[in-house]
């Protein structure tokens, strides 16, 4: 092997070595700006929307959906402290829906999106009111705005019993889609009615607990609600 290949070798060996050492501080630096990122997500919504407590919060696991992946979701049990009013139930539900997630790969809603105020009517229809930032911050495709209205709904649906169906508004205004695909024009089932006993084979078994991938959207309907008289409903605005 003659001397100058010899030399050569030599120089791309220590350049491979000094590629190899840079990328490791570069996935290093990278993951400490991610961290930062997060706090600073977290430190954002925190001055959007404060934490909400109330004199009945009791630490529970509670059951939040998070993306575990771009068109799936997996429910993740964590401790917070809840209310046993079902409308500041779900306030605190939605906030930690939002600010909670660890990586932001589990993130379904904008970071800067805040809940202006959330009703729950006598016939157990849920109405949450959110910022624009929901609608403007959301990704726009059907799969990512399926996994936001997903989320919400089947975090809702698995903490708060009395809750029958949902209605999501953009600050306090009926809006035809969420980014373009997913409609908000109507209502979003939850707690469907459970099949009865030896309703036939064909009938769809409900989702094992453990299932990572995303529940079957929730259905929605087309018939109208008006939000902006909560009278007679069973918890005050939220504002």
């Amino acid at each position: 092997m003659s001397r100058n290949l010899k030399l050569a070798l030599v120089v791309l060996a220590v350049a491979v070595l000094i590629g190899v050492i840079s990328f490791r501080k570069l996935h290093r630096r990278m993951a400490r700006l991610g961290e930062t990122q997060t706090s600073e997500t977290r430190a954002r919504q925190e001055v959007l929307a404060p934490p909400i407590t109330t004199p009945t919060d009791t630490t529970v696991k509670a059951t939040i959906f998070w993306a575990a992946a771009p068109d799936q979701l997996a429910p993740v049990e964590v401790e917070l402290p809840l209310s046993a009013d079902p409308v500041q139930r779900s306030r605190q539900l939605v906030h930690a829906l939002i600010t909670g997630p660890s990586t932001p790969g589990q993130r379904t809603m904008p970071a800067d999106a805040v809940l202006l105020g959330f009703y729950i009517l006598p016939d157990g229809t849920a109405v949450a009111d959110f910022s624009d930032a929901l609608a403007s911050e959301t990704p726009s495709g059907i799969m990512s705005e399926q996994l936001a209205v997903n989320s919400l709904a089947r975090t809702l649906e698995n903490n708060v019993a009395v809750l029958r169906r949902l209605k999501i508004l953009i600050h306090g205004q009926e809006v035809d889609t969420l980014a373009g695909n997913v409609d908000l024009t109507g209502f979003f089932d939850l707690h469907p009615p459970a099949q009865p006993a030896g309703a036939g084979a064909a009938a769809t078994p409900p989702s094992a607990p453990g299932a990572s991938a995303t529940p079957p959207a929730p259905k929605a309907t087309t018939s109208s609600v008006a939000p902006s008289s909560p009278a007679g409903s069973s918890g005050k605005a939220s504002r």
